[in-house]
């Protein structure tokens, strides 16, 4: 997370262009840590200390800030879970139990008109086409 080349992801050209040394206000502009009081809708987020892509570093200060400002969230933060970044996207029993719990969430909600009750009725959805 703190490392050069994590930081030379974000001052390539194709990103902000600049380090958050060069630039502070156009990294806080894009953070959503300095905009927590503008959530209004339910939040559910997870996240694996094995992510290169988002750092749980970065994850747990978003949790922090929306703590402070009262936010209602919920979070799980997974050690070490295969897959890194897209771990919730293996094809493993583990990973469909985390789907499900991304999709109760959700018909909390959004209250579908068939929402599943189990892995097993997920995973036989996703491979009906």
């Amino acid at each position: 997370y703190a490392s050069d080349s994590y930081r030379k992801i974000f001052s390539a050209k194709n990103h902000i262009g600049q380090t958050a040394k060069d630039n502070i206000a156009e990294y806080k502009r894009r953070s959503p840590v300095w905009h927590a009081e503008k959530l209004k809708d339910p939040l559910l987020i997870y996240t694996n200390t094995s992510d290169d892509d988002v750092n749980v570093v970065e994850v747990e200060s978003m949790i922090r800030a929306l703590k402070a400002e009262g936010k209602k969230f919920e979070y799980k933060i997974f050690e070490r879970a295969p897959g890194a970044h897209s771990f919730d996207r293996l094809d493993t029993y583990e990973s469909s139990k985390i789907r499900l719990d991304i999709y109760k969430f959700m018909g909390r909600y959004l209250k579908p008109n068939k929402p599943f009750g189990s892995v097993k009725e997920l995973r036989k959805a996703a491979y009906k086409f």
